[in-house]
């Protein structure tokens, strides 16, 4: 089983604003370029997001995961909208159930439950889009991950948008 890591960051380390916004990106995404994602995420099976995340991706015009089983990490009661489904747990328990139901590549997306997962030793791969903005405050790319993980860079890439885009293994 492979988990990855895919998002967009502000310069100053903010995946979103406090109110789990992201307009700030919205230049970036009319720049007519998808940054990889495409290809990343044909190249996973299941999407295993937070709640929060969740619920801000439920007011976008189209759902993002189509295609694709998604779970939705969670303790409070939702009813699902696109297929989506409903579990909690640790990021271990959550893995093994995965597994078991089949799952090989998980896309890991939202900012708590990214860092419980990097917390917890389990993400292998993480590709960040460092876009060129400051927003002074928001949701940090790893909230609370109390220790030091590791990064081993192994791809880098810069767009004409003034997007980087840097790709790490944990392992």
């Amino acid at each position: 089983m492979h988990c990855s890591v895919f998002l967009g960051a502000s310069l100053d380390g903010f995946i979103a604003r406090k109110d789990g916004s992201l307009d700030w990106l919205k230049p970036f995404d009319n720049s007519g370029e998808d940054y990889g994602f495409n290809e990343f995420f044909a190249s996973i099976d299941t999407v295993l997001l937070g709640r929060k995340t969740y619920d801000v991706v439920l007011g976008f015009d189209r759902w993002f995961y189509a295609g694709k089983r998604c779970m939705v990490v969670t303790h409070r009661p939702a009813k699902s909208v696109h297929g989506e489904e409903f579990m909690s747990g640790t990021p271990s328990e959550l893995l093994k159930r995965l597994e078991a139901d089949g799952s090989k590549r998980i896309y890991v997306d939202g900012g708590a439950l990214v860092s419980q997962f990097l917390g917890a030793g389990l993400v292998d791969s993480l590709t960040i889009s460092v876009a060129p903005i400051l927003l002074g405050e928001g949701v940090p790319v790893s909230p609370n991950l109390g220790k030091d993980v590791t990064l081993k860079l192994t791809e880098h890439r810069a767009f004409p948008s003034g997007m980087m885009q840097l790709k790490y293994s944990t392992k």
